[in-house]
């Protein structure tokens, strides 16, 4: 009669199910398609159909803004960079989450505290739940760190052994060296102003033991730490980089690196694998490998799933993404080149065995530090990365530019209302 019954309740939930289609706004990335390869499992075991719009980056937050303030959302769940995990938020645009997870059983204790703070909580409240990791860690070339030639000109110059640095000084010390001597840059930059050199610094900040606010929100930035942080960038940036890494980004420093041009990159732990293939990169393949930070903790970053508080398909988004984040899919997802955000997902033999790095990325995201998130997190890019760029180019002084900095942040929090 149990079996039966259940039998009952399931065929029940499938029928109710029948016929609902949930949209959603998705960047047009690998992890999206990774995704949406598994779709019609999850319609053979539901009954709920998904449908993903899939556009570039520099589209999704207007899109997602017009959806949010109509009366009722087009999307019915949806994907938030970290960028816009203390806006949306903040202006009332998101489903609270903790009455789904308590009714469903749904378990938090395998992600990351780093990532739950970065694109889970936001005031306390859940909002989000962790989807998709970007934490920073350091690539660099191993090769050149066992040239025997480069050890004798490094001991005879720094009086200590060539080797994977463990402070920031003696990072920038090594990416100079290695400009001077080993006829590459030392560094692949991304000086570009905004969203790349803020990025790249933040690292270097957190690194030196420096912060951009404490937890009162008074700001930091302009302290002896971020002083020597951005006095270390400007330092590499001028001297241990690729010509043009002023106006570099993401993509002009991984062709850097991949053709075997610089000896290290500040980047996403999840470019490892892609410098590591010999189809994509053959100059490089098989003579990287990735660490963290050296000094201290990288920038986190991420994507988190959350429900807009104007869909009218709540329930069943929640099921889709209790469904997606269940420890079985995102094994699945892993698998197939996913960037997790659950502890067990990095810890899997399976794997572990198909990707060894992911012991060094685990060690990068559970240490990531994350930069302050508020309703104005994506213009702080804007205030600070113009600062350092011109810190960068020569033309500011450093400490000028990080009081400049400071000031237009402590702006963007008080019109946050984090600040009197």
């Amino acid at each position: 009669m149990k079996r039966l019954l259940a039998v009952l309740v399931l065929a029940t939930g499938l029928s109710l199910a029948q016929g609902v289609v949930l949209r959603a706004l998705m960047e047009d990335v690998p992890e999206t398609r990774i995704i949406e390869e598994l779709l019609p499992r999850f319609e053979r075991e539901t009954g709920i159909r998904v449908e993903f719009e899939k556009v570039q980056y520099a589209a999704m937050h207007d899109k997602l803004v017009a959806q949010l303030l109509a009366p009722q959302s087009a999307y019915d769940f949806l994907q938030v960079d970290f960028l816009w995990a203390g806006e949306f938020p903040a202006a009332g645009w998101l489903e609270p989450l903790e009455p789904y997870v308590k009714r469903s059983g749904f378990d938090l204790s395998p992600y990351y505290p780093s990532m739950l703070d970065l694109v889970g909580y936001y005031r306390g409240t859940l909002y989000m739940i962790p989807m998709y990791n970007y934490a920073m860690g350091l690539i660099y070339r191993k090769d050149l760190l066992s040239r025997k030639d480069l050890a004798e000109k490094y001991r005879a110059r720094f009086k200590r052994p060539l080797a994977l640095p463990k402070t920031l000084e003696e990072y920038v010390d090594l990416s100079l060296f290695m400009a001077k001597n080993a006829e590459v840059a030392g560094a692949a930059m991304q000086g570009q102003r905004g969203d790349p050199n803020f990025m790249e610094f933040s690292n270097y900040l957190f690194a030196a033991g420096g912060d951009y606010v404490d937890r009162n929100w008074r700001v930091t930035l302009a302290s002896p730490q971020g002083e020597k942080a951005l006095a270390l960038y400007v330092r590499n940036i001028q001297q241990g980089a690729q010509k043009g890494a002023l106006n570099a980004n993401l993509d002009d420093t991984f062709r850097v690196m991949c053709q075997g041009r610089a000896f290290s990159m500040i980047t996403y732990w999840w470019m490892l694998p892609q410098l590591d293939d010999p189809k994509q990169c053959p100059k490089v393949a098989g003579k990287v490998a990735l660490s963290p930070v050296p000094g201290g903790a990288g920038v986190n970053g991420g994507w988190g799933w959350a429900i807009p508080k104007n869909s009218a398909q709540k329930e069943a988004a929640w099921r889709f993404i209790s469904w997606v984040e269940s420890k079985p899919i995102v094994r699945e997802r892993a698998l197939r080149g996913h960037a997790p955000t659950r502890k067990d997902a990095f810890q899997d033999p399976e794997v572990l065995k198909k990707y060894p790095y992911y012991k060094e990325a685990e060690r990068i995201i559970a240490g990531a530090k994350k930069v302050p998130i508020f309703a104005y997190t994506a213009e702080m890019e804007d205030v600070v990365g113009r600062e350092i760029s011109l810190a960068a180019a020569g033309q500011k002084p450093v400490k000028q530019a990080l009081q400049d900095a400071a000031r237009g942040l402590e702006g963007l929090l008080k019109k946050a209302g984090l600040l009197r």
